[in-house]
């Protein structure tokens, strides 16, 4: 079978990791991505124009063609890919919209009466905004209402002194047309632990992946602009230290009204829907969808996928999709960036990373936002490579994927304390506090 994953970074890696003993791997990709280049078939060019990767499919007589990113699918590559007899693991343009118009999403909460939703409002004029904010007392968060690489959010409390503060990035949000609509959403902002939900979908069927939680912030201690993610875990049985059973499957139970609601109101939903949610005083509620694989999260479950992703890629397309086993240990991530990111200096310098020795103790490399020229691996200005390690705790995986990142040498920083005991009994430690109140 002839495969070809769609994206240039570390999320794209790892599918292109659990697919090449498979299939025969094809990539196409806008940089040269080391990790992929070295296992797959490639072609240089940008993911965006649809009609070229399906050109490109066609001419290597693809079987299958696996989306990694979110930027084509809400351009229609699925669409384009389909209408060239290619089939995919990734949503249609209507279907993906759950990602690409967050309005859409709120929405389909409402008409389908799906649980776990928040108070929102959607705006086109700061006049309704401010009046809206002048009347509600609590805090919000303030999102685009299209894409913006994950980095268009902010949090009153966090990012944000006050919901004057708010105002004022409301208005430029929709000034500036970010994320593509000239729109705002403001939402409660809701008290808890967060926590992401990955499944594979057969337009019917959903089989779920293991729990992670990410760590979005730039710096230690939750410090720092929100990012892309600097890191995540995910624990043995699936769940996480503050996630019981019960909240785990409440959380899987939105998810399969979700597909049920977005095959009614667009089309059956095929590939990777991604959930993340806010684990609050009331049970788990949902935060936003994403149309494809988590990055960083991609990297804590495909590792630990035990039926081989060529099998499951096939159920999804002819929608025979069933349980999907994973093995029982914990992961962790860390993501390697350029020193001061995300304001970094030193984009395009050149980083050395001894794979061999990485691997030697049982972590792996995935490559991100590098590019791989003749002289070397190049920095850009955004995230490296993930360094993602497993073991029956979280304290072992977290030890070997610390270990692994001294041999990236070069102006490189990660958080040393995602993963560690410290962090995670914060998080069980804040979840309990806001049980018992």
């Amino acid at each position: 079978m002839k495969v070809l994953v769609v994206g240039t970074g570390a999320r794209e890696h790892a599918i292109a990791d659990a697919l090449k003993d498979d299939v025969e791997l094809y990539s196409y990709m806008s940089k040269k991505n080391p990790g992929i280049s070295k296992i797959a078939e490639f072609s240089q060019g940008d993911e965006g124009e649809v009609e070229k990767v399906a050109e490109y499919a066609k001419e290597q007589d693809i079987d299958i063609a696996f989306i990694g990113p979110e930027a084509p699918l809400g351009k229609g590559i699925v669409d384009e890919l389909e209408k060239n007899g290619i089939k995919c693991v990734g949503p249609t343009q209507s279907a993906a919209r759950i990602e690409t118009d967050k309005s859409f999403m709120r929405k389909l909460f409402e008409d389908y009466n799906i649980e776990g939703s928040l108070v929102y409002k959607v705006f086109d004029n700061t006049e309704d905004v401010n009046a809206f904010l002048d009347d509600f007392e609590r805090d919000v968060v303030v999102k685009p209402v299209g894409l913006t690489g994950g980095k268009g959010v902010k949090i009153v409390g966090d990012h944000l002194k006050d919901n004057e503060e708010a105002k004022e990035y409301s208005k430029e949000v929709i000034d500036n047309t970010m994320g593509g609509f000239a729109q705002v959403i403001i939402e409660e902002r809701l008290i808890g632990e967060e926590f992401t939900i990955q499944a594979f979908c057969d337009g019917t069927h959903l089989a779920p992946m293991p729990a992670a939680q990410d760590h979005p912030h730039a710096f230690e201690g939750d410090k720092g602009a929100i990012t892309g993610g600097m890191g995540s875990y995910s624990d043995k049985g699936g769940l996480l230290p503050f996630l019981s059973q019960e909240n785990y499957d409440k959380a899987v139970k939105i998810m399969e009204e979700t597909l049920k609601a977005i095959a009614e109101e667009a089309e059956p939903y095929k590939g990777i829907l991604y959930g993340q949610f806010m684990l609050t005083a009331d049970g788990p509620r949902l935060i936003e969808y994403n149309a494809r694989f988590g990055d960083p999260e991609a990297m804590n479950v495909l590792p630990l996928l035990k039926t081989p992703l060529s099998e499951v890629c096939q159920a999804i397309v002819d929608e025979t999709l069933d349980t999907v086993e994973f093995d029982d240990k914990a992961s962790v991530c860390k993501y390697i960036v350029p020193d001061g990111y995300p304001e970094t200096q030193y984009a395009g310098e050149i980083i050395d990373v001894d794979e061999e020795a990485i691997e030697e103790l049982g972590a792996k490399v995935f490559y991100a936002a590098v590019s791989e020229e003749d002289d070397g691996i190049h920095l850009s200005g955004s995230r490296a490579l993930g360094i993602v390690a497993s073991g029956d705790t979280i304290e072992e995986a977290e030890k070997i994927a610390e270990k692994a990142c001294e041999f990236v040498k070069g102006n490189v920083y990660h958080r040393k304390d995602v993963g560690t005991s410290e962090l995670v009994e914060k998080r069980v430690k804040h979840m309990e506090e806001i049980l018992e109140n």
